[in-house]
């Protein structure tokens, strides 16, 4: 039986053609799920993507203190030669994180559009279930 976690990644997968890999790893930077597009050959082992989950979560906390100053973060980008990378965070309304949504695309896709109208709303729809699952009481 799949958990909620990995479901949630294989329907990330399915919202966009371009979308490589979507992974969510917990707070302290543990991979939780992983889902990737079929027949893709990946650009790293899963030790190097388990570090980077945990690199990508601690960058997570950094942003989420100036969320007072700046506003709410959506979504942080870098752009590969070869792919381009998002780290989305879950979080709580007082920014305690409890996911980080990790994606990577094929690297001349246009994110913002396919993180804000497609993958944003899906994890706003889910906050209550990630929040729960982050306490355990799912």
């Amino acid at each position: 039986m799949k958990t909620f976690l990995q479901e949630f990644c294989d329907k990330v997968i399915a919202l966009d053609p371009s979308i490589r890999v979507a992974m969510i790893a917990d707070e302290d930077g543990k991979l939780i799920a992983t889902s990737q597009r079929k027949g893709l050959k990946s650009l790293l082992t899963p030790e190097q993507r388990a570090q980077y989950a945990i690199t990508a979560a601690t960058r997570q906390y950094t942003r989420l203190r100036w969320e007072d100053m700046l506003g709410r973060i959506h979504y942080a980008t870098s752009h590969y030669a070869k792919l381009t990378r998002a780290t989305v965070p879950i979080a709580d309304e007082n920014s305690r994180l409890s996911y980080v949504l990790l994606l990577s695309f094929d690297a001349d896709t246009n994110v913002h559009p396919i993180i804000m109208n497609r993958i944003a709303p899906l994890v706003r729809k889910n906050t209550n279930r990630f929040l729960k699952e982050s306490t355990g009481s799912a």
